[in-house]
């Protein structure tokens, strides 16, 4: 028997994540040199030209679309299911649509169940989340099962299964440079801030870390990003800011906000 103690496991780890680490730097320069070689761009988006729009490498990719894949074909008899009961609890359309802004600050479509229907005030306004989001939408929510279709985002290369969760255009603008700086990974179905507090923690702890996630990623955190994710989803922790549908409209960060404008 091997007799590990702690100090030799979290040696082993660091040598593991290290051999991951310069096998993904020596196939982004194999494929990096491959493409320098036929001194073209590819005529259409492929698996390695969709790899290299993300920086982690192909490793990732290929691990992201394969587990997409597999999910999307053993679950679709519950997507099924979810799309039926959308339909006749808060009728058409079943899917949720929006523009976010991806890696790079690039605009996509994210694809979600809807959860919310659409109740509108006298004047035509939609009323606010608290009050068009339903029981069932809490399920649905509470349960993560609305983010089901954001698969397919991931097999069109525009999200991946772990990265900072893809927000609303306008914060853009609002971001400071180093929150910003988590656009420079494809954004994710789950993430490293998701699994430490969710929706229940402020928006500055939340971007910081959605940084380090930017900066400390690989395969195997990824790993404990997913594994805890479960846990996360059937203990339903973190679902909503309290006093909010889901958290509060980001306007900036306060030392942003008190920052004398320039004359």
């Amino acid at each position: 028997m091997l007799n590990l103690n702690a100090e030799k496991l979290v040696t082993l780890k660091e040598l593991s994540e290290n051999a991951y680490a310069s096998y993904e730097r020596w196939l982004d320069d194999v494929i990096e040199s491959v493409l320098v070689r036929l001194d073209r761009k590819p005529s259409r988006p492929t698996v390695i030209a969709a790899a290299r729009r993300q920086p982690v490498g192909f490793t990732k990719r290929a691990f992201d679309v394969s587990v997409a894949l597999t999910a999307l074909i053993v679950l679709l008899p519950l997507l099924v299911i979810l799309a039926i009961l959308v339909r006749v609890n808060l009728g058409a359309p079943i899917f949720f649509r929006q523009d976010r802004p991806g890696l790079h600050g690039k605009t996509f479509t994210l694809l979600k169940f809807r959860t919310m229907t659409s109740a509108r005030d006298e004047n035509g306004n939609l009323l606010p989340d608290e009050k068009r989001l339903t029981r069932f939408g809490q399920l649905l929510r509470s349960t993560s099962l609305d983010e089901l279709p954001e698969l397919l985002n991931v097999l069109r290369g525009e999200m991946s299964l772990v990265g900072p969760r893809p927000l609303l255009i306008e914060y853009l603008d609002r971001y400071s440079p180093e929150q910003a700086r988590r656009h420079d990974v494809l954004p994710g179905i789950t993430g490293w801030a998701q699994v430490n507090g969710r929706n229940a923690i402020s928006w500055e702890k939340r971007f910081a870390l959605d940084v380090w996630y930017v900066d400390h990623r690989s395969l195997w955190l990824d790993l404990r990003i997913l594994a805890r994710t479960v846990k996360k989803v059937v203990e339903r922790e973190g679902i909503s800011e309290e006093g909010h549908a889901t958290m509060s409209m980001f306007m900036g960060s306060y030392a942003q906000q008190t920052l004398p404008k320039p004359r």
